[in-house]
């Protein structure tokens, strides 16, 4: 489920100055992307009508190399850092950032904030470090983060401080909701204080969730892993009578993971996501379900999404991350108990296989999906950068690089739409019934 459509204030993206320094791109016979090219917002013919305004349709500005910059990257300085929760790719994103920076515009002043936006207040005491081509040769092959992360804000007037005293143009942000809010509040104070320094971000969240991303990096690599899991627990239930299979993944808000490993697999028989609530109990619910299925296949694999179901769970405390997200209480294990207890009270005898691969998914390298599409959004961030394009995102949409202004992303979370097509696809896959 989306936002409304955007308006053309909305899609608007800020931009420093007029552009007066001709592309060093332009030696090495590089095509250009027109400042006026755009790419629709809606993809079918109904949707297009709906996003009009004013007569014209919504559309994004289409990211690229432009063949007028901003910045003089002879003079300019940069900086990255990556926030909130791992996620593959990361090292994918940084080390395409600045081989791009070095290599195609010739930038030699690139500047990595350890931990996240801590390494952007001195009195953390996380000092920061120089990146060069050597440096970041071979961090693609690792997963998690060579500049290190952290979750929770930090004094915005003290980040903007650092920017301002190491000369930093262009602050490339890695980051999901948090990270990209965090980003908007250090633009908002570099407007206040009439600096001229761009804010970029990379869409960078395992579970999918950015509005007006069609997707973020480490998305594909999270479900193939998950796949994988999915495989094992159909295994271990289908080697015993009555075998249940449970796994838990990530998904605290959005079930995307849950849902595309279940469409990957093809042997998921429930899959539970937070944007479908479900019941237990009674002739309708889930435990009734998985009675049948047991009692006509003897075996049975439950995919759930860690934000499922979590209005089930008695006493669930709802505390909160340091960045206040709010943190789940484990659904994984609650399922599985209640699960036991249903059937040792009927007397049935199951075997349950539990996996929680988490932790281990989201800390995995890229594949081979995954580190392309990092190439490119770390190249196009560049572009944009370059180019004085700030407060935006570069991401895909309708299968092209546009730039999304950090506000339209960061509106409302986005959900898997429990009337649209990717989930209609899960429901006839497993061919679960309404549990509600």
């Amino acid at each position: 489920m989306r936002d409304p459509w955007p308006t053309p204030a909305d899609l608007a993206v800020p931009v420093l100055g007029p552009a007066t320094v001709p592309s060093p791109l332009a030696a090495r016979g590089d095509r250009f992307v027109p400042d006026g090219d755009r790419v629709l917002v809606a993809a079918g013919l109904a949707d297009l009508a709906a996003s009009r305004h004013d007569g014209a349709p919504a559309s994004f500005e289409r990211a690229g190399p432009r063949a007028a910059l901003y910045f003089d990257p002879a003079t300019l300085a940069c900086g990255i850092l990556t926030c909130g929760g791992l996620c593959p790719g990361l090292n994918n994103v940084v080390r395409a950032i600045v081989l791009a920076l070095h290599y195609s515009y010739g930038v030699r002043r690139i500047v990595g904030f350890r931990y996240g936006y801590a390494g952007l207040d001195p009195r953390n005491g996380h000092a920061p470090v120089e990146l060069r081509p050597e440096t970041v040769t071979a961090i693609h092959e690792q997963g998690g983060t060579f500049l290190g992360t952290s979750r929770g804000p930090q004094d915005v007037g003290a980040m903007v401080d650092t920017l301002a005293r190491l000369g930093i143009g262009v602050l490339f942000v890695l980051g999901g909701d948090g990270g990209l809010r965090g980003a908007l509040a250090i633009h908002g104070e570099i407007a206040r204080r009439g600096l001229r320094i761009a804010v970029v971000g990379v869409p960078k969240t395992i579970d999918n969730d950015l509005q007006w991303i069609a997707h973020s990096f480490g998305f594909a690599t999270a479900v193939d892993a998950a796949q994988d899991v999915v495989q094992a627990a159909h295994a271990e239930a289908r080697a015993a009578w009555n075998g249940i299979g449970i796994v838990k993944l990530m998904g605290r808000h959005a079930g995307f993971i849950a849902a595309h490993a279940t469409l990957a697999s093809a042997d998921v028989n429930f899959c539970l996501v937070p944007e479908d609530p479900f019941v237990l109990d009674g002739p309708r619910g889930f435990l009734a379900a998985l009675e049948r299925r047991l009692a006509e296949k003897h075996h049975a694999v439950v995919v759930v999404a860690e934000g499922a179901g979590q209005d089930l769970i008695p006493g669930a405390a709802r505390e909160r991350d340091a960045s206040g997200n709010v943190k789940p209480a484990d659904v994984g294990l609650f399922l599985r108990d209640r699960v036991h207890r249903h059937f040792a009270a009927r007397g049935t005898a199951v075997t349950i296989r539990y996996l929680d691969p988490s932790y281990a998914i989201r800390s995995l390298p890229a594949n081979a999906t995954d580190a392309q599409y990092c190439l490119v959004l770390g190249q196009h961030a560049v572009h944009a950068g370059l180019a004085g394009r700030t407060a935006v995102v570069v991401g895909s949409w309708n299968d092209c690089v546009v730039h999304v202004p950090i506000p339209l992303v960061v509106g409302r979370p986005r959900r898997l739409d429990p009337e649209g097509e990717d989930w209609r696809r899960v429901l006839e896959t497993t061919g679960q019934p309404v549990m509600r």
